[in-house]
């Protein structure tokens, strides 16, 4: 089964949990998946039993990868399937929003990898509690999608322009990066996690959503912190003050260049600008202006316009070539499109935010 789904007894009421549970796919997300997701959702926001759902990823390695992209690659390469691609971010978008917009909270438990769906899945959620083993990354800029899921939101809100450097280089984030920069309310131990789970059905819930989310609030904020000087070195506080310099700007070709060019010798910042240097052209110039779009919208605008963006992804062939070089091929050598930032014509860029949705013509339905 692709997702493991519980309801867990508590005192009165009961704990709706849901485990991805693909862990050979580093938990994936597959339409499937998706679709058993959305499906549970919908009958626990209804129940009265259910107060509060967990959110969990199976095996030792990732919550959530992100999303299914072998599984997106055989839908854009074979004739008459070009559909099932935009099809399958549609579902997507709609199953973010409706974690966004759950009645009840939401307690996402992320350890290992966290990256593109899975941390639309965490932003998502009410509660973002993470485990000390995590790396997250919005990596889009490598395969030639760009930071979807609700990133226009969530990059916004980092300082500086962190969320612009994260999805122009892909950067990876480990836990104390994670929370310096507010992505997750709180580091748990493993084993606090599981007693966390434990502590929460020892409660009586209400079904009263506020009721419930003070209680739950409490709880939480009684748990006892990590050790922080035990957990890994961040990387941002060696790297922000750079990051916040080189990536300032009102040219992009200009801060890709101020990036590549730095004299900064770190494995990390090494990593960050392989990404940026072997990236997309076209990702990168979505990265500026989704975010720049994104300042003053809503996050059901920021959604309708992260749809048509990636439904216009699965029209060009960058995308599909991107996937082939990282993943299917192994080459690590894509023949993106345009050669540089500076080739990628203003059209081009501008066609992935037509049209614009809105009531009238959604197909994700939102409300």
């Amino acid at each position: 089964m692709p997702i493991e789904v519980k309801e867990l007894p508590c005192r009165e009421g009961k704990i709706g949990q849901i485990t991805l549970n693909s862990p050979a796919t580093l938990n994936s997300l597959s339409g499937e998946m998706i679709d058993e997701m959305q499906n549970t959702l919908e009958g626990w926001a209804e129940s009265r039993e259910i107060c509060l759902v967990i959110l969990k990823g199976a095996g030792d390695k990732a919550f959530c990868a992100g999303g299914d992209i072998r599984e997106l690659y055989d839908s854009l390469s074979e004739e008459g399937r070009a559909d099932e691609a935009g099809d399958f971010f549609v579902r997507e978008y709609r199953l973010d929003y409706t974690v966004h917009q759950f009645p009840k909270p939401v307690i996402t438990i992320a350890h290992g990898a966290v990256m593109g769906g899975g941390l639309g899945l965490l932003t998502a959620s009410r509660y973002r509690l993470v485990l000390p083993d995590i790396t997250m990354a919005m990596p889009e800029i490598t395969i030639g999608l760009f930071p979807d899921v609700g990133a226009s939101w969530f990059l916004n809100r980092l300082p500086g322009r962190l969320g612009l450097f994260m999805g122009l280089t892909g950067a990876r984030l480990n836990v104390s990066d994670v929370m310096r920069v507010g992505l997750a309310d709180m580091a748990l131990l493993p084993e606090q996690a599981d007693d966390l789970v434990a502590r929460l059905q020892e409660e009586s819930w209400s079904g009263e959503t506020a009721v419930d989310d003070n209680r739950l609030f409490r709880l939480v904020k009684q748990l006892e912190h990590p050790d922080y000087r035990a957990l890994p070195e961040s990387q941002l506080a060696k790297h922000e003050q750079a990051i916040a310099r080189l990536s300032g700007g009102d040219h992009l070709p200009d801060i890709v260049d101020q990036l590549l060019q730095a004299d900064i010798d770190t494995d990390w910042w090494k990593a960050s600008m392989d990404n940026l240097r072997g990236g997309c052209p076209v990702t990168a110039w979505l990265v500026w202006h989704q975010l720049k779009k994104g300042q003053q919208m809503s996050l059901k605008d920021i959604f309708r316009m992260e749809l048509t963006m990636a439904t216009r992804c699965t029209q060009r062939p960058d995308l599909r070539e991107g996937i082939r070089a990282r993943l299917i091929d192994r080459d690590q050598s894509p023949q993106w499109s345009f050669a540089s930032v500076a080739d990628v014509p203003e059209e081009v860029i501008e066609s992935h935010f037509e049209p614009e949705l809105d009531d009238s013509n959604d197909p994700m339905g939102l409300n």
